[in-house]
């Protein structure tokens, strides 16, 4: 077989392996597999490349725009995936671990696609948080929103996840409107590769919004500006390095790190053996050991159950280690393949003597295991290593030494509160779990170690069926975690676009205010409709147009026919004395659903038209009583749109009702789906 050469991908061209090239081995034989890296690239060109190409054609897209350039992406490499686990096999992974690492990858880019489609505008400006009112009349607003960086985004990943590394950061920076430049690590740089070339030769990108390094950054970090933000995920020691860099300080460059942690699992009080906590306990254990050779940020390094419990958890964990086959990754049989390297197994091997001279391995011997369809001595191959430690409180390297591999620690625990304290020795982590069907438990962990990690995940019999593992950080939800973990935050959904954004504060009139968020705020101008606004198709109707109604005097009459109609005989719809002793009414009042009722009907248009329903009422507050022989006013106001398939689109209209003297009586936002105009 032929050796890989990995290029580079910058400022437009594939740059073959040159000077400085690094060579990277197959994890299962050994063997040198490729080279990869050169010194001589262009760094001032992939950055000006980036900025003056890939920036401007992404922040020119919408929001709907580049999040429809996702999906397509995500698309395109599911039509490829067999390609990408042929050559992640390489890199010591199971069929299993694929779905983690490729599949996991690309469901990232399809959940971001959808969060770009559904929370955030068909337009280029994010607004955050509501309109904040500066002065007595309302002509003076405030507000803030977010626009994407005008740089460039380096991407520096680890080697365990070639591909969803990569996604998981790439699917939020691209929805923000920000290019990015791809440094995988060297040792499975070839899967990413991959990847890259799979979505560039796509057509889907932008020229200039995605770039690739296989090697060395050389002195990309020393050209950064504030508007450019450096995503990392590796080692605390390198992480340190990195974000000391005297230049990214000096700039104040964004930095966001995601590193070591030592992850802990607590085994509930009332999870005793026999219970189906016990057994799920053991089995998420055993998959965090198992699934990438133990190669995760997530994987549980710290297993944590009540003193009387540890015997039995070491004897059921190791029961089930012991009935998994480890081997060649390609082998239908095997559960558990090579780690990356030779280098990365001499790496686990020394932290795990350093675990050892704290605690004793009471499973797994490295000496003596047995490889499945390959030579054990050439690959990567360790076996499980279960450890005891039966005393956490005075033992300090199970707290701060992380062997990354299928490297796991037990120890005991005297009742929950200590529980919590050996969960946070860990000084940060990225997950800790905790496997209980005591809510109780639940709540008591949550409140004393939730400042010390980035997620906490509970399972028991009623969510094991559905959940989605200790392990398994969701692009919903935020990845990263305090101290140890690196301090940062990835993903979590729409959270994780802004940190390639620039959130600013707005200040000025109502019209200001919704020039720039392209949203009608209240108090700027309206707009007179040539026409019913329900007449109008999507694309005719303006932002701001506005129409009103009324006024309709409410009668005794009204109420007592709405809540015989309804059933609504509340007290204050119906005895004038009741009424009459409630602080918040006058006496006998109108339903409000009852004005809401009547509003529509003074507003809506009957006639069959381009409104083909309507979806939601969003924000509704009532703010003044009406009573018989009051009148009711309504103003109708287009204040978005948002386009949402290719047949029809959301407006979004802003409703208020007034009474007689012009005083609110009730305010909130109708939404419809609009046909397109013809």
């Amino acid at each position: 077989m032929s050796l890989l050469e990995i290029k580079s991908y910058a400022a437009g061209q594939w740059v073959a392996p040159g000077t400085g090239a690094r060579s990277f081995e197959n994890a299962v034989t050994g063997e040198v597999l490729g080279h990869a890296g050169n010194d001589a690239l262009d760094v001032e060109a992939m950055l000006a490349f980036a900025r003056d190409k890939g920036g401007p054609a992404l922040r020119a897209m919408t929001f709907h725009q580049r999040a429809k350039m996702l999906k397509a992406l995500a698309q395109h490499l599911s039509q490829h995936k067999e390609a990408l686990y042929d050559l992640s096999f390489n890199t010591g992974a199971t069929a299993r671990d694929h779905g983690l690492d490729i599949d996991g990858g690309i469901a990232t880019l399809f959940v971001f696609a959808s969060k770009g489609r559904r929370e955030m505008p068909d337009g280029h400006v994010y607004l955050d948080g509501d309109v904040e009112q500066m002065s007595r009349s309302g002509q003076f607003l405030g507000h803030h929103i977010c626009t994407p960086l005008q740089g460039v985004a380096v991407h520096i990943n680890a080697f365990n996840f070639p591909v969803w590394g990569m996604l998981e950061k790439l699917g939020p920076t691209l929805l923000a409107g920000v290019p990015a430049i791809v440094k995988p690590a060297t040792a499975t740089c070839y899967v990413t590769e991959l990847a890259v070339r799979l979505m560039l030769e796509s057509g889907l990108l932008p020229e200039g919004a995605l770039q690739f390094v296989a090697g060395g950054l050389g002195d990309m970090l020393d050209r950064l500006t504030c508007q450019d933000a450096v995503s990392f995920t590796g080692s605390a020691d390198t992480a340190l390095k990195l974000r000391s860099n005297p230049h990214l300080l000096r700039e104040s460059v964004r930095f966001v790190a995601e590193q070591d942690s030592l992850n802990a699992s607590i085994l509930g009080p009332d999870a005793e053996p026999g219970t189906p906590e016990f057994d799920l306990f053991v089995k998420e254990v055993h998959r965090e050991m198992t699934v990438k050779a133990g190669q995760k940020c997530t994987a549980i390094r710290r297993i944590i159950a009540p003193e009387a419990h540890v015997p039995a958890v070491i004897e059921a964990l190791s029961a089930r280690l012991a009935k998994t086959p480890i081997g060649d990754p390609r082998a239908e049989a095997t559960r558990m393949g090579a780690l990356v390297s030779n280098g990365q197994k001499r790496d686990v091997l020394e932290k795990a003597a350093v675990i050892g001279a704290e605690a004793e391995r009471v499973y797994g011997d490295p000496d003596a295991f047995e490889v499945h369809g390959a030579d054990g001595a050439k690959g990567a191959f360790l076996p499980p290593m279960l450890f005891h430690c039966a005393d956490p409180d005075k033992a300090e390297r199970i707290h701060d030494t992380e062997a990354f591999g299928p490297v796991s620690t037990v120890m005991g625990y005297r009742d929950l509160g200590h529980a919590v304290q050996i969960a946070n020795r860990g000084g940060g982590s990225l997950v800790a779990s905790v496997i209980t069907h005591d809510p109780a438990v639940a709540r008591e962990v949550a409140l004393g170690a939730g400042a010390f990690h980035g997620r906490l995940y509970f399972n028991d019999r009623n969510s094991m069926k559905e959940s989605t593992g200790h392990g398994s950080p969701m692009p919903h939800l935020v990845h990263g975690g305090p101290g140890r973990a690196g301090g940062g935050e990835e993903m979590g959904g729409v959270r994780g676009v802004m940190h390639y954004m620039q959130r600013t504060s707005i200040q000025g009139s109502p019209d200001m205010l919704s020039a720039i968020g392209n949203r009608w705020v209240p108090g700027a101008a309206e707009v007179e409709a040539p026409a019913h606004p329900f007449t109008r198709g999507f694309d005719d109707l303006a932002i701001g147009e506005t129409l009103h109604a009324g006024p309709r005097e409410i009668t005794l009459a009204d109420i007592e026919h709405f809540a015989e109609f309804t059933g609504d005989t509340f007290y204050a719809h119906m005895d004038e004395e009741a009424a009459a002793r409630n602080p918040f009414f006058p006496g006998r009042v109108a339903h409000g659903y009852l004005l809401l009722s009547f509003a529509a009907g003074m507003f809506v248009e009957p006639n069959e038209g381009p409104v083909l329903a309507n979806t939601g009422l969003d924000g509704l507050r009532f703010m003044k009583p009406v009573v018989a022989g009051d009148a009711l006013n309504v103003r109708l106001t287009v204040k978005q749109k948002t386009r949402r398939t290719d047949e029809y689109g959301e407006v979004r209209w802003h409703v208020t009702l007034t009474n007689q003297d012009g005083e609110k009586v009730a305010e909130y936002e109708l939404l419809t789906m609009n046909a397109y105009s013809a």
